[in-house]
């Protein structure tokens, strides 16, 4: 894994961090991704995707919204999460490289719903939150419907913010991580070790990427 560096960035809604794993080979893209409102970039999707896409020449920005930067423990609400999103994005773009809008739970929020006015080139939707738990009829599936550009959702196959199964027909694609659950853990009884399910996360999304040209 290269190097990473960590960069701070004021935005409007405090200051936040990312912290760059560069592409060990030809860079052609940056992929920015977020963490949800429980956690932070230590997130095992987030870190497989770090040690596995830069050799595929993909420089991974992981980035810490200010609320985490600031040690709070509750994330603030959706409106105040996008500012501080569109606040990072210059930094996100500086390199000159497309880039790939992601993140996971509220940060696949985040990329899908300000994708379209950021220029991004694509969105990563890591665990979409797509409802609440036991809440269906509460459904977030515009957001993911909305990003117009292309879009690859990664989802756990018993995932309680929404199971593959119950997304929506539309212009997107999705992976599934079999028997993981919102943040990718899988059950002993699965027969899937945590490596095994995380080379099935990476592995959907290097395709993926490599598929966008």
């Amino acid at each position: 894994m290269s190097r990473p560096r960590t960069q701070s960035i004021t935005t409007d809604a405090g200051e936040a961090r990312i912290t760059w794993v560069p592409a060990t080979t030809a860079p052609r893209l940056v992929l920015a991704v977020s963490h949800g409102a429980g956690g932070g970039i230590e997130a095992r999707d987030l870190k497989a995707l770090a040690a596995a896409l830069p050799a595929h020449g993909v420089t991974v920005a992981l980035v810490e919204q200010p609320w985490r930067v600031a040690g709070k423990k509750v994330a603030p609400a959706p409106k105040t999460l996008d500012t501080g999103w569109r606040g990072l994005w210059p930094a996100l773009a500086a390199p000159g490289l497309p880039v790939v809008a992601g993140g996971r739970s509220a940060g696949a929020r985040v990329a899908c719903r300000t994708a379209a006015e950021l220029g991004a080139a694509a969105v990563l939707a890591l665990s979409f939150p797509l409802h609440p738990p036991g809440k269906p009829e509460k459904s977030r599936a515009d957001e993911l419907l909305g990003t117009g550009v292309p879009t690859l959702v990664v989802q756990g196959g018993s995932d309680p913010f929404g199971r593959p199964e119950e997304f929506p027909p539309g212009a997107y694609e999705l992976a599934e991580v079999p028997y993981g659950d919102h943040g990718f853990a899988v059950p002993k009884r699965s027969g899937l070790t945590e490596a095994q399910a995380m080379e099935v996360l990476t592995g959907a999304v290097t395709g993926w990427l490599t598929s966008l040209g």
